[in-house]
């Protein structure tokens, strides 16, 4: 991981990014929600009876594009931090499918995501368990 800002010398690059990958979260999930009423309504309320698998579709299309666009959703966007690979270079689109997957498999499985959680908040570079995973890192966008 040498080509990644070092948490020591540049702690910059990992101030504040657990709570702001939280918040991130928050933004994404209302984001998500929101096409996923526009798609009930487009499909005049019958899209109801199958809701979790067109908010599974939606969540997993809106990452895996927003990622691979620009290694951030536009909840990471709007809190300035971003994904990197484990050479600081942003994500491909391979690299994103792989996170996206990363991250509905710890949702699938609480106890999977508690873990990840835990290691955002006590980990040096701020890193969940899928980004442990995959070397990847979140941190705030250079100005």
């Amino acid at each position: 991981m040498n080509h990644l800002p070092d948490p020591d010398r540049q702690p910059e690059f990992y101030q504040s990014v657990a709570i702001k990958r939280f918040f991130a979260w928050i933004f994404d999930v209302a984001f998500v929600s929101l096409l996923c009423t526009v798609a009930i309504f487009l499909t005049f309320g019958f899209g109801l009876l199958i809701l979790a698998l067109i908010y599974a579709v939606i969540s997993f299309v809106y990452r895996v594009v927003t990622l691979s666009g620009g290694s951030a959703t536009l909840g990471m966007r709007f809190m300035g931090i971003e994904l990197r690979d484990p050479f600081g270079e942003r994500l491909n689109s391979g690299q994103a499918l792989a996170h996206t997957a990363g991250y509905f498999v710890s949702m699938a499985i609480p106890v999977i995501q508690i873990i990840s959680v835990i290691m955002m908040l006590t980990s040096a570079r701020c890193q969940g368990l899928t980004d442990a995973f995959l070397g990847t890192v979140m941190i705030n966008q250079r100005a």
